[in-house]
């Protein structure tokens, strides 16, 4: 079940170039920016506001495919941690944040949005090249 209206529903279609992988409850994207390398977004299939709306099994079954991009994400891009986002608050469907962060990344040790930055994009090469990167660490 999908929503029409929501940005997050239609991201799998809209961001097509930067798919991941596709599980059985979740999607995951490249984030166009790439300012942290490795920033990923994964987001459930069904349109869902709240973990709690989801079915234990559901849920449990998700929070593999979390894992599962994080431990790629950690294998390919080796950081010194792995940040995971879970707010909705500017779009209610459930979706992670999964970002690679280094000690040195220049807004360490604060969360993402501590302040603004230059967007960084990426050759289309290079977003495939990080894609199939990510895609070969996963199990």
């Amino acid at each position: 079940m999908t929503n029409a209206s929501c940005a997050m529903c239609r991201r799998w279609d809209d961001d097509a170039e930067l798919r991941i992988v596709e599980f059985e409850h979740s999607c995951a994207v490249l984030n166009r920016d790439q300012f942290f390398p490795g920033y990923t977004l994964l987001f459930t299939r069904r349109h869902a506001t709240e973990l709690f709306h989801l079915d234990r099994t559901v849920r449990a079954a998700l929070m593999e495919e979390v894992s599962s991009v994080a431990a790629a994400l950690s294998a390919v891009f080796q950081p010194d941690k792995i940040n995971y986002e879970l707010l909705g608050n500017m779009v209610p469907h459930i979706h992670w944040h999964l970002v690679p962060r280094f000690s040195t990344d220049l807004l360490w040790p604060r969360p993402i949005w501590a302040e603004s930055h230059a967007e960084i994009s990426l050759t289309p090469d290079e977003y495939l090249q990080r894609i199939e990167s990510i895609r070969m660490a996963l199990p």
